[in-house]
């Protein structure tokens, strides 16, 4: 199995920033595409950004184009998702995913995270 350890979360104001991190313990291995899902009441899971470890392809949901930024560390099996311009529509439960690949992880076939919360207030 794979566990994620994440970190980050918070509340800021809209426009603001925040630095959320996930580390991938166990079999890593099978973690080549890791990134973040988001979930706010009443509304369906969203694939936020993603990317390979190691490098490669990256992810983003249209909604966060320009604003949020993906990044890997191979040596310590963690990626970074850098949220800059902060709105309240951002705010959700995130999620930590790692899959084998960006279609897998696209399907939501992912170890998963226990969720860190972000709040963005106006």
């Amino acid at each position: 199995q794979v566990q994620l350890v994440e970190s980050g979360g918070g509340s800021v104001q809209a426009g603001g920033s925040l630095r959320l991190s996930c580390a991938a313990f166990g079999y890593t291995y099978s973690s080549n595409f890791m990134g973040w899902f988001r979930q706010a009441p009443g509304k369906e899971r969203e694939g936020v950004a993603g990317i390979y470890i190691g490098g490669g392809s990256t992810y983003y949901a249209d909604s966060v184009k320009g604003r949020f930024t993906i990044s890997q560390d191979n040596a310590k099996n963690t990626v970074y998702l850098q949220m800059n311009s902060l709105r309240p529509e951002d705010t959700a439960m995130y999620y930590c995913a790692a899959s084998a690949n960006m279609g897998n992880w696209l399907m939501g076939s992912s170890y998963w995270g226990p969720g860190t919360q972000v709040t963005v207030s106006s």
